[in-house]
This record gives structure tokens, sequence and C-alpha cells, in this order.
């Protein structure tokens, strides 16, 4: 591990007591921007700009951004995707300019303000001004993945190989109960809206407001603890273009051919795992005829079991080690799909069940995979390959949802849609089975823990 610089906390001559101190710094990053992922992306602002889109779109339903004509409905898909193409080009500079200079930090209140800022921009979302939204939601999403590679980059560096699967899981906790917090508030607001003197749409830019309010205010804590490193010269010039660096980066990881081999596993099962996340809500109202109250509640009971799930599956990966207990996980997001596929529609109960076994996977299973990869990332390369890893965790899953809908096209039928999905799992599983993970990890130069 590199040496410390302190650019926020002071040293002392405890180590152990300096990186718990960085750990809880470091939880609270999840803590803070977790709540747009929840109450912005995945509730409130689709369905807002797309009525946004609406008022402003012409007799055909088109509006028309830049001269190109664009169905009102599709605005939110084009924006995301576009958001998507800018955090591609970008998170691997940012990554590869954190390992250089060893300047995270600067680099991460850049990208988490800049975010929060455009979230809290969205108070201003009103009228037919959908361009306005579209350009915050594209600005937003792709600071808020940037900034999770200067985020994620900080584990291997605050924890030793013992602790890494337990903080990771710590962080996700942390994140899920700020999601599931802030959701309740702004669903109090929104139900409530009438008796707080506001219309409902006036609710709706309140709750998208304040999520970057509380986005911005507990990014000041990790900024306060967490350290920059300084790096050894490494006598290289500036560095090149977002591609050039993803390039360079991918070329690099050939020379630790498992990191690639756990790379590729992951981006097969997460690309099942966010398309699960994403169509849920579609499957639920247009498959199982439930109401926008019901998904609303699901996605809340989805927030608050993976605030237990992630430390569950942590305490797991302790005795069983993180490889088996993400492969555990992916037979259970099997079965899961196998039981949307044969629930009866109109029936909520059901669903809530479905949530519930979501939300106990879905924490560990992500925050395990992060704790696998950091393991295997070779020291004063962090940011940069954390770029590539967050790139398949955000800018890479648009197979699954194409798969989705090809599935829909091609019978008509969600219930299929939703188990064609199970290829993921089973494939992913498959080539992470494959991923001798402990050489990996010593051929990366790292520790290898007595489990993992």
């Amino acid at each position: 591990m590199s040496t410390g610089t302190d650019t926020g906390t002071e040293g002392t001559a405890d180590p152990a007591a300096d990186r718990k101190r960085e750990q809880r710094g470091w939880y609270f990053y999840d803590f803070a921007c977790s709540v747009y992922s929840t109450s912005v992306l995945t509730v409130f602002l689709g369905p807002y700009l797309t009525s946004v889109a609406k008022a402003a779109a012409d007799a055909d339903g088109y509006v028309h951004p830049l001269g190109i004509p664009v169905r009102a409905g599709s605005l939110f898909a084009y924006s995301v995707s576009v958001s998507i193409v800018v955090a591609v080009l970008v998170m691997p500079l940012a990554g590869a300019v954190a390992d250089r200079t060893g300047r995270k930090k600067p680099l991460l209140a850049a990208a988490a303000y800049i975010g929060a800022s455009a979230t809290a921009g969205m108070f201003f979302l009103d009228g037919g001004r959908y361009l306005l939204g579209a350009f915050l939601l594209i600005v937003a999403n792709a600071s808020v993945s940037v900034s999770m590679v200067l985020y994620n980059a900080y584990l291997p560096q605050i924890s030793t190989s013992e602790e890494r699967d337990a903080v990771s899981s710590r962080g996700w906790a942390f994140g899920y109960t700020s999601g599931a917090l802030v959701l309740v508030l702004n669903l109090v607001l929104y139900t409530g809206h009438d008796s707080f003197g506001l219309s409902e749409p006036d609710a709706v830019r309140v709750c998208l407001a304040s999520a970057g309010v509380w986005w911005g205010v507990f990014t000041v804590v990790p900024l306060r603890r967490l350290r920059d490193r300084r790096v050894a010269p490494t006598g290289e010039g500036a560095v090149g273009s977002g591609r050039r660096q993803l390039l360079a980066t991918l070329r690099d990881m050939r020379r630790h051919p498992v990191t690639l081999a756990f790379l590729l596993a992951y981006l097969v099962y997460n690309d099942g795992i966010q398309t699960v996340i994403s169509q849920a809500s579609v499957y639920g109202s247009e498959e199982l005829g439930l109401d926008q109250t019901t998904l609303i509640t699901a996605v809340l009971l989805v927030q608050v079991l993976a605030v237990a799930g992630a430390l569950g599956m942590g305490r797991l990966a302790q005795v069983h080690g993180a490889k088996r207990t993400v492969l555990a996980s992916l037979v259970v997001w099997t079965l899961i799909l196998a039981g949307a596929f044969v629930m009866p529609a109109d029936a909520p109960v059901f669903f809530y069940t479905l949530a519930a076994a979501i939300g106990l996977v879905l924490g560990g299973s992500q925050a395990l995979s992060r704790s696998l990869f950091s393991h295997l990332v070779p020291s004063g390369k962090e940011a940069e390959y954390f770029s590539a890893y967050e790139m398949s965790d955000r800018g890479l899953s648009w197979l699954g949802p194409l798969v989705f809908g090809l599935g829909y096209q091609l019978t008509g039928s969600y219930r299929d849609a939703i188990l064609s999905l199970v290829i993921f799992f089973a494939l992913g599983a498959v080539l992470l089975a494959r991923v001798p993970v402990r050489a990996g990890v010593a051929a990366a130069g790292n520790p290898v823990p007595d489990r993992i």
C-alpha cells in the first residue's frame, strides 16, 4: 500500500485506528449518493421526465432535441444511454489521473458535487423543459458513475485483505440504509402533497432536488476523512483520451488474465442483476397488473432488506469465502426468475415475496463482487482498474435489456422475456467457478486471505 499524505486527517501512531477512521468516512459516500439511484433514477425521474416531454411534444407525440425527432416516451431511456456513453469516455481518464497523481479526493469531490448540483437543479424541471431534464440527467448519471470509480478505488487502500469483504458489505449496507430512509421521506411528501400545500408535480420536484442536497451534504464526511496517497513518479506524460486510456488499461489487464477472467464473469452475471432490477417494475405493471403504490413499496422493501442481505452475506463470506457466497447468490437469483415466471397476476403478496428475495441477495452479490475484484487489482492501479470494473457495472449493462426486449418482441410474453435472463446467471456462474481467484490474488502481488 502506498504511503499516505495528509489531506484531510491527521495520522496517528496507530495505523489500525487510522484505517478504521477512513473506513467509517468511506461508508458515508455510499450513504450520500445512493439516494440518487433509489429516489431519482429508480422511482421519480423516469415517469416525471416523460410527462414533461409529453407536455412539450407535437401532435404526433414527438419532441425535437437538436432537431432530431424523438418519441416523448423514449426520452428518458435515450438520456440514460447518452449518460452511459459520457461515463464510458470519462471513467478511464479519471481513474488513470487518480492513479498517476495520487489525488483521488479532489476528483471525487468534483464528480460528487457536479452530480449533486445537477440533481438539485431538477427542482427547476417544470413546464415543457424536457431539454433541461435530459441534460441534468446526463450530467448526474455520468457523475455518479465517475465518482464510484474513485470511491471504489479507495477500498484496497483503506482495508487489509482480511477486512475487505466486511468493509465492502458495510458500504453497501450504508447505501441501502440511506436509500430506504430518503425514499420513505419522499413517499410521505409525495402521497401527502396536498397537506404540505404542494401540487403533485411540485412534490416530485422537491423529492428530486432533496436527493441532490442529501448527496452534497453527506459527501462532506468522506472528504474530511479519506486521505490521498503519494505515488512513485512514473515518468509518463499527460494522460490521453478516455478511449485510449481504456484500451491501455485492458492491455495491461492482459498481464493479469485472472483479473480479466473475473471481470468477464462479473460482466455477465451483473448484466442479469441490473436487468432484473430495471425491468421489475415493467414486469409488475404490465404482466402482473400491479399498481404504482405496490411497485414503489416493493422498491422500499428491496432497500430495507438489502441492508440485512449485504451484512449477512458478508458474514457468510468470512466463513465460506466470497467466491462461494457469490456463486450461491447466483443460484438464488435463478430461483427468483423461476418464481417470477410462475407468479400469478394481481397477487401483490407474491410480488413482495419476490422483492424480499431480491433484497436479500442484491447487496451481498454486489458488495462481495467488488471485494473479490479489489483483491485482484495490482497495487498502484486501483482507480484505473476500478474504472473498467465500474464500466462493467454501469457502462456495459445493455445486453440484458436487449435480450429482455427481444424476448418480449418474439414471444409477446413478459414471462418468457424474464425467463430468458436465466442465461446470464447460469453462464456467469460457470465463468466465475472457473476463475482461480487465489492464484490471481497472488499474481497481482497482493496478500492472499485465508478464505476467499
